[in-house]
């Protein structure tokens, strides 16, 4: 039995003015332009799962991170979260909890940690301000995440500051700081692409972790598709706004059904003397997301468009295999 997600969003909008010269819009009579880095989607991250987002840079991959943490207040759709119902004009008490229990690691931990903090201070930033007045208990929760996030021995790193630590020790007090309060829902936003290939693998292992034995639902965003096998139970791939293609890891990565995902894990190196995968060969870059191509907004970098596709858009559908998919080329069956 499948069980309710602990964070949910449907039909997510940001939508991001395009602003003007003021005598340029007395001028111009047009209607209003804007940048439509989510456009429609729906998503649900449950209790142990890891979910990742997958897409080129553009596609609306952190935007969706940000405004599911409502970091950017969304343009239009709902967010639900467990226990909090939907978050919509919630009063200060359900804001905070929110925010007690949805948390984010960024991409660069060079950018996100305050250089004059002591690594001690940056770990129990989020303490102080979710348990104002329990020293005993915030010295607690810092040590018992910093374990966690595999700094041992924690006390070593307590007096020391983000200059003295390396990339991916900065990356695990980053990642302490955002599991010390024991959030129910993170987002990891590209949390391993500034570091060595040799010190991914353990950050990786921690997210699973997280998921596995934390029972923490777990959003990883990222563009390298060759980690999602090793840490996400599904995937999900945006491109330009929009979820095109979603189902669990391993169907997606080995039998990919859009032609977008399709060019993404041919992109992939394949190691070890198997046989290389087929390549599917894309046309020119990515469309302006102020003014979409109409139908199928992939049609015109898809080798296989139809005429079909340029007049409408697709919708997710399941098809034969397990994922939901957008794109005419597939016949549809209906949607569990």
């Amino acid at each position: 039995m499948q069980t309710e997600p602990v964070i949910e969003a449907r039909d997510l909008r940001k939508w991001y003015p395009v602003h003007r010269h003021s005598l340029a819009t007395l001028l111009d009579r047009r209607e209003p332009e804007f940048v439509k880095a989510v456009d429609g989607v729906t998503i649900a991250v449950g209790a142990g799962e890891v979910l990742g987002l997958v897409g080129e840079s553009g596609s609306g991959k952190s935007t969706t991170g940000m405004t599911l943490l409502k970091l950017h207040p969304p343009t239009g759709g709902t967010i639900s979260f467990h226990g909090l119902g939907i978050l919509t004009n919630e009063d200060r008490r359900t804001r905070l909890a929110f925010r007690r229990q949805a948390q984010i690691v960024f991409q660069n931990p060079y950018e996100a940690l305050n250089p004059r903090y002591t690594i001690a201070q940056s770990v129990s930033e989020p303490l102080v301000i979710h348990y104002p007045g329990r020293h005993a208990l915030q010295r607690e929760m810092m040590l018992r995440a910093m374990e966690r996030a595999g700094l041992l021995p924690a006390a070593n790193y307590l007096d020391r500051y983000p200059h003295q630590l390396s990339g991916g020790q900065l990356q695990r007090v980053a990642i302490a700081r955002a599991i010390s309060v024991e959030p129910r829902f993170l987002v990891a936003d590209e949390p391993v692409s500034m570091l060595d290939v040799s010190i991914r693998a353990g950050i990786l292992n921690l997210l699973r972790y997280f998921a596995t034995e934390l029972r923490m639902a777990i959003l990883y965003i990222s563009h390298d598709l060759s980690t999602m096998r090793h840490v996400c139970t599904t995937i999900a791939v945006m491109y330009l706004g929009r979820i095109i293609e979603s189902g669990p890891a391993d169907t997606v990565l080995d039998t990919p059904r859009h032609p977008y995902t399709q060019a993404l894990v041919g992109a992939v190196p394949v190691m070890g003397g198997r046989r290389a995968r087929p390549q599917t060969k894309l046309l020119g870059a990515l469309p302006d997301a102020i003014r979409l191509p109409r139908g199928c907004r992939f049609h015109p970098r898809c080798p296989q468009a139809m005429d079909v596709c340029r007049a409408q858009e697709p919708v997710l559908q399941r098809v034969a295999g397990g994922q939901d998919v957008a794109c005419h080329l597939h016949g549809s069956l209906p949607m569990a």
